[in-house]
């Protein structure tokens, strides 16, 4: 790994939970929360920066301080509220699978000289592997902390960490584990 500096990415955490599968999502992201809120005040106190990078559900009016305001009047609230992103977060809104897709994080990256991606968040099997790819992809070494994502169908989560340990060479790792 290079010597260039670490960020944690938070992946679609601010969420209202109202789509069709999120019954299949629920039961995972209540179990990937404490590790994913224990990796982001880890990061803090070491001064790594937390960049939320979040779905616009399709409100292209709506800014990242709106899109967290209708997630906590939701009635999933409480998944939201621990990842509550501070003054010193960044965020970045996207509107496809990929963190990277037509959204500047590539721009604020090189901005950061960050080198290495923590992808933490949901869906392990959708926007973190798409995510995952697209960082490898751009010579960005990747960490998926296993037990800060969440998943709607494990086998296929299972396979996607499986895909992103060997052929992208990410570090899938519990999130106590992680070097910043």
């Amino acid at each position: 790994m290079s010597h260039r500096a670490s960020a944690v990415v938070v992946i679609d955490m601010i969420n209202t939970y109202d789509h069709a599968d999120a019954h299949l999502l629920l039961p995972s992201a209540k179990k990937a929360i404490p590790p994913m809120v224990q990796l982001i005040d880890r990061a803090r106190k070491h001064e790594v920066p937390v960049i939320y990078v979040n779905d616009n559900f399709g409100e292209w009016r709506s800014h990242h301080g709106e899109i967290l305001e209708t997630a906590l009047a939701g009635p999933h609230a409480d998944l939201v509220e621990p990842l509550r992103p501070d003054d010193d977060a960044l965020f970045v809104v996207k509107a496809r699978h990929s963190i990277f897709y037509e959204t500047p994080l590539a721009y604020l990256l090189n901005q950061l000289d960050v080198g290495h991606i923590i992808l933490c968040g949901q869906v392990t099997e959708q926007c973190i592997f798409y995510s995952a790819l697209d960082a490898h992809i751009r010579h960005l070494h990747v960490t998926v902390p296993e037990d800060a994502v969440a998943h709607i169908h494990a086998d296929l989560a299972d396979a996607a960490l499986k895909m992103m340990r060997t052929n992208m060479d990410a570090d899938v790792v519990l999130s106590s584990s992680v070097r910043f």
